[in-house]
């Protein structure tokens, strides 16, 4: 365990005027306040924020960061509190050290909805004081390297949440060294035998070709030192076992077939030294094409910066090469922290002002300000991992400004990125001065320029195409509000009948007092509303009028112009057009009137049976009937993938509306079916729940789907639509359930 003057040195060696007094304080507050803790492993407790401070010390932090990580566990695990550590080191580090008390109680591998809600909190914690996720990741690093202490489904949770959102936010912060670490130690826990496997692999390759790597290491040293770059380092290294096996995954490689295990880094002083380089090494070996990459002209956004090439080197071997100064390995090496190491030509820590000026660390505020912005906890999942842990490629508009996108973004996504609207509005695209589809895969170094158009409404199949946050943000929104536009305009006729029959007349500013009532945020939604049937205009009328009594009659009367009612022996009522009535009337005259059913229609020139589809209908749904020719008629919800066999039958189609008797309410069938996770009490929560929404269960079917999650099928009796949504929406929030979904046949 790391004594206190240790510590201390460790910090002198890069910060000569270290603040020894703060260090040796927070050292002994710590040391006192765990106490007798022991950890997992039976080591004291103190041991691991004194770890945490020598991994923070070998990013070169500055005593401030260091003392928080020696505090980081104080207020969680002892008796520390925010008060008394304001109060001893003052109210920076009591910020600092709480915040880091609040990651701590964060589950990000759950539900998506309390996920999502937990990474966002993480992230703006993280925007406000980057150094939050320094400590966090040095925490993390060094739990991750005693996790063998955990039980195994501890580890498998915390494995897949530092595999998932820790190691690509180092990444992110250009961390590349730690981001490793974490990847091979989740790698290890998640999947062991495949780790083992490529481990002993790489090993026996190692032994193998010893000679070969000293070797093609010699000769590219003596071949930079004999054209004038005596000073530069060649290094080769080995690649790890997780990154080999993500290769042999996105490319469906086996081992053997891979031909970059190895790669070299030549290490020079000076940036033209680099080019200088590049030169040598092209005319001396061929270079592989479409294999090059200048990350120092054009740095990556977590200030990355490195020359990338492949050769056909010493022995016939593809090598890949990395060159870069030694001010650009620091940084590759120690990410956001090497950006205030040298300063005035001394060596210093890195410092909060110093961290907050690098390029990494803005550019991070800046789309996670952008991911706050989500729509609902879920997309703000989706659009996380889209835009922060992803490889990037980099385009140019016609007139030179950098895009910087996910790999395997679209002229689509590059126009949403630009602007919205320019996203809106594209047409088409040209790559490179060449018209190309919209579905075209953009790389390093495109020129991209956007065709517009001012009447373009963003397809919803889009969606499906690309790959930011952003984009698939706003398309779902222009598609929602052209949707809304369309029904809208539907909705706004409907009630401006419905209120001209009643006499009254209407308006949107009478609805904005009682669009609330109504279920709805705003009033164009509501229209909307009407439009798609979900709505009734009645209810829209009465709210307006609360003292208006509906006089309509439930006999065979015109409700609406070229409608008529048709009621079914349960009560239930229907409005047919009269064109289709007629049609109606005149094959149940021609057919067998003995062979009237149970449930038939009154109203028509006969009598028709009447059944709902196997997975049921409600009041509310968009409604068709398709008639069989003769007595009976099948009741379909609009949605059901059924009606696809009536498609080449049009004649058999019958547009018919719920109306139903409110003095004569009854219950109807609608289908769904529950993901939940198999524990003891699920089933009972999921009955309780439904039958607190006042539903009835008639069938219930259950399938275990995988070891941990079950299916059920449940027919339920509902009232209408709205009770249905509503106890949908009940059941997506309980913590035993996956998803839950309506289905139909």
């Amino acid at each position: 365990m790391m004594r206190q003057y240790e510590l201390v040195e460790r910090v002198q060696q890069y910060k000569p005027d270290v603040n020894e007094a703060l260090l040796n304080k927070a050292y002994v507050y710590a040391m006192q306040k765990h106490g007798q803790q022991k950890r997992a492993s039976g080591d004291p407790y103190i041991s691991h924020p004194l770890e945490v401070a020598a991994i923070l010390t070998d990013m070169h932090l500055d005593e401030s960061t260091i003392a928080v990580a020696l505090l980081h566990d104080t207020i969680e695990d002892t008796s520390a509190t925010r008060d008394e550590i304001d109060s001893l080191f003052g109210e920076d580090i009591g910020r600092l050290v709480e915040g880091l008390t609040k990651i701590k109680k964060l589950d990000l591998v759950s539900r998506k909805a309390k996920q999502a809600e937990n990474l966002r909190k993480l992230l703006l914690a993280i925007s406000d004081d980057v150094r939050v996720l320094l400590v966090k990741l040095a925490d993390r690093l060094h739990n991750m390297r005693t996790l063998g202490h955990m039980p195994l489904d501890k580890r498998a949770r915390i494995s897949e949440e530092t595999m998932d959102i820790y190691a690509p936010l180092a990444g992110r912060m250009g961390m590349h060294d730690m981001r490793e670490e974490l990847e091979e130690l989740s790698f290890q826990n998640l999947n062991p035998e495949a780790y083992e496997t490529i481990h002993q692999r790489l090993a026996d390759l190692s032994e193998k070709n010893a000679d070969l790597i000293k070797n093609i290491e010699n000769e590219l040293s003596d071949l930079l030192g004999q054209n004038g770059l005596k000073d530069a380092v060649v290094k080769g290294r080995q690649k790890k076992p997780y990154s080999v096996f993500r290769k042999m995954q996105s490319k469906s490689l086996s081992f053997e077939q891979l031909s970059d295990v190895w790669g070299f880094r030549v290490i020079v002083d000076l940036m033209p030294e680099c080019y200088t380089a590049l030169g040598i090494i092209h005319t001396r070996w061929r270079v592989v094409p479409g294999r090059f990459k200048d990350y120092i002209s054009t740095p990556k956004q977590n200030d990355y910066q490195s020359i990338h090439t492949t050769i056909v080197g010493p022995a016939r071997q593809r090598i890949e090469l990395q060159i870069r100064t030694r001010r650009m390995h620091d940084i590759a090496e120690y990410g956001i922290a090497a950006h205030t190491l040298y300063k005035d030509g001394t060596h210093v820590g890195a410092s909060e002002a110093g961290l907050r000026q690098s390029d990494a660390y803005k550019g991070l505020r800046t789309t996670i300000e952008s991911l706050a912005e989500g729509d609902n906890p879920e997309e703000f999942l989706e659009h996380t991992k889209l835009e922060l842990f992803q490889d990037q490629v980099y385009c140019f508009t016609p007139k030179g400004k950098l895009i910087a996108l996910p790999r395997g973004a679209t002229p689509i996504d590059f126009a949403y990125a630009v602007h919205t609207n320019v996203g809106d509005t594209c047409v088409g695209a040209k790559i490179n001065g060449r018209i190309m589809p919209l579905v075209t895969r953009l790389a390093n170094g495109d020129e991209v320029e956007i065709i517009r158009s001012g009447v373009q409404v963003p397809p919803a199949a889009w969606e499906e195409i690309v790959v930011t946050g952003k984009a698939r943000s706003a398309i779902r929104r222009a598609t929602r509000l052209a949707v809304r536009k369309q029904y809208s305009g539907l909705g706004q006729r409907i009630l401006e009948r419905t209120f001209e029959r009643a006499g009254k007349v209407f308006s949107k500013d009478m609805m904005k007092p009682t669009v609330h009532r109504l279920g709805h945020k705003e009033v164009e939604d509501a229209i909307a509303a009407v439009g798609r049937g979900e709505l009734s205009s009645l209810d829209v009328l009465k709210a307006a009028y609360p003292d208006y009594q509906d006089e309509r009659v439930t006999t065979r009367q015109t409700l609406e112009e070229g409608w008529f009612n048709v009621r079914s022996a349960q009560g239930m009522m229907f409005k047919i057009p009269e064109g289709q009535k007629e049609r109606l009337e005149a094959e149940i005259a021609a057919g067998d009137a003995a062979a009237a059913a149970a449930h038939p229609f009154r109203g028509l020139g006969g009598d028709i049976e009447v059944r709902f589809s196997p997975s049921g209908a409600v009041p509310g749904d968009r409604i068709v009937g398709i008639h069989d020719g003769q007595h009976s008629m099948t009741v379909y919800p609009i949605q059901s993938p059924s009606l696809s066999k009536f498609d080449e039958q049009p004649e058999r189609w019958i547009d018919i509306r719920w109306d139903l008797d409110e003095a004569n309410k009854s219950r109807f069938m609608a289908r769904i079916i529950v993901t939940a996770i198999n524990e003891p009490g699920t089933l009972a929560t999921i009955a309780q729940t439904i039958g607190l929404a006042d539903v009835n269960i008639s069938i219930l079917t259950m399938i275990r789907v995988a070891p941990d999650f079950s299916e059920m099928e449940l027919d339920l009796e509902v009232w209408d639509l709205r009770q249905l949504s509503h106890l949908l929406a009940q059941l997506s929030d309980l913590d035993c359930v996956s998803t839950v979904k309506r289905v139909f046949d």
